[in-house]
């Protein structure tokens, strides 16, 4: 069930949409069912652009700040929250936390063919038990095939899971729980966690943690993927600095008609 005093924590809002002020340990303890989405700084660019994102993030009961720059823009604006909450982070907490209770089984939805795979064998040698219960990668185009996503739904309640991680990447694993979760009548907990998969199978290696301090990770990402990361840190993100400039003047409009 959702923990109701752990949804009452404050909103900071953030453009159009908001984050909650929460801290890791509180997250990892007592957010046990529900949607729950770790918010970045590509998302609220593709939050200003995608009318269908933007309704499904209305869906989830809690929102984090998974961004170092998200958390010191927050800071400077004079809405600061507790803790940077990103998925990569929470995750191993979460297992770790009930690797020792039985009634949490996790499914991994998500990744390159075998990524999951190997993710799933280190997580349950980590924990010491099968907590990863079962995985899927998908097709590119699955959510236009109706068959897939039948795939996808026996796979994942054939499982037993009562957790989802999706690894889709941002806006697409978030409408993909929002549109389907009916489906998944056993599942408890949503986690749409993009790159969390290829982080735990070591197929893409995190940086030091005083990288990811001092905000440079989207830097490493850029060196290490230039390919697929250069456009969306270098085009697409940085129009986000001049609308946090302007939400903090009171001169943000939000393009759908709200804030």
């Amino acid at each position: 069930m959702l923990n109701k005093d752990l949804l009452k924590a404050e909103k900071r809002q953030v453009l159009n949409v908001f984050v909650h002020d929460l801290a890791m340990d509180d997250v990892v303890a007592d957010f046990e069912a529900g949607l729950m989405l770790t918010l970045h700084t590509d998302m609220l660019v593709k939050l200003q652009k995608d009318r269908e994102f933007y309704d499904a993030f209305q869906k989830f009961d809690l929102i984090t700040c998974d961004s170092q720059f998200l958390y010191g823009a927050l800071k400077l604006m004079g809405i600061p929250v507790r803790e940077r909450v990103s998925g990569s982070d929470y995750f191993p907490r979460y297992y770790m936390h009930h690797k020792d209770n039985p009634d949490v089984t996790v499914f991994l939805l998500g990744g390159l063919p075998g990524v999951a795979d190997k993710a799933a064998a280190r997580i349950n040698g980590r924990v010491g038990r099968d907590i990863i219960v079962g995985t899927y990668a998908p097709p590119f185009d699955f959510d236009g095939k109706p068959e897939e996503i039948d795939k996808i739904a026996d796979a994942i309640n054939s499982s037993g899971a009562t957790a989802l991680l999706v690894g889709l990447g941002g806006g697409r694993q978030e409408k993909f729980i929002v549109n389907y979760r009916d489906r998944f009548p056993g599942v408890k907990l949503f986690l749409p966690l993009g790159g969390t998969i290829d982080y735990e199978a070591e197929t893409l290696k995190r940086p030091a943690p005083w990288i990811t301090n001092l905000g440079f990770e989207w830097l490493y990402r850029v060196i290490k993927e230039p390919r697929q990361r250069w456009r969306r840190y270098f085009i697409e993100q940085p129009p986000v600095i001049w609308l946090l400039i302007k939400q903090r003047f009171g001169r943000y409009k939000d393009p759908y008609g709200g804030v």
